[in-house]
């Protein structure tokens, strides 16, 4: 009886804490011209126009978070929420310690008046994996790939 008892202790996985890391330098923005999520043989009205969310989430600890998700609230011309009952508007990986910038493509739908506007933006992570992550060879979908480099103007 005891025997079990001293094995779950040995054996116990550390738990898995969330991290709640702030978000700063925030822009919303269409996709640059050359980037895959653009897709200018899709743009119709029926479609989804692509843009990019781009900001600095700091992590002000000394171990990096994983599996880091970004949350805002983002809102069209007449204050209605452009991503319906959802929050979660990505995912960044991992985050070293210290500030870090990032990109995320939203397909919002054509025909959402503009201009947009975003409020409570922020970013949570975990002290360790929660995700299965893509091995070195693994193909990611034209989408999961990075975001093209800002236009400069």
């Amino acid at each position: 009886m005891l025997l079990p008892l001293v094995l779950l202790c040995c054996f116990a996985v550390p738990p898995v804490l969330a991290a709640a890391l702030s978000v700063r330098d925030v822009s919303l923005e269409p996709c640059p011209s050359d980037d895959i999520g653009s897709q200018p043989q899709l743009k119709r009205p029926s479609g989804a126009s692509c843009f990019v969310l781009r900001g600095t989430v700091v992590n002000p600890g000394r171990k990096p978070v994983v599996d880091t998700d970004v949350f805002a609230q983002i809102l069209d011309a007449s204050g209605e929420p452009v991503l319906q009952n959802r929050s979660r508007v990505g995912s960044i990986g991992d985050v070293p310690p210290g500030d870090s910038s990032f990109a995320l493509r939203l397909a919002v739908p054509a025909g959402t008046p503009g201009p947009f506007s975003f409020s409570n933006v922020k970013a949570r992570g975990f002290n360790a994996p929660v995700r299965t992550r893509a091995g070195e060879f693994d193909d990611l979908l034209p989408l999961e790939q990075a975001v093209a480099p800002e236009s400069v103007s």
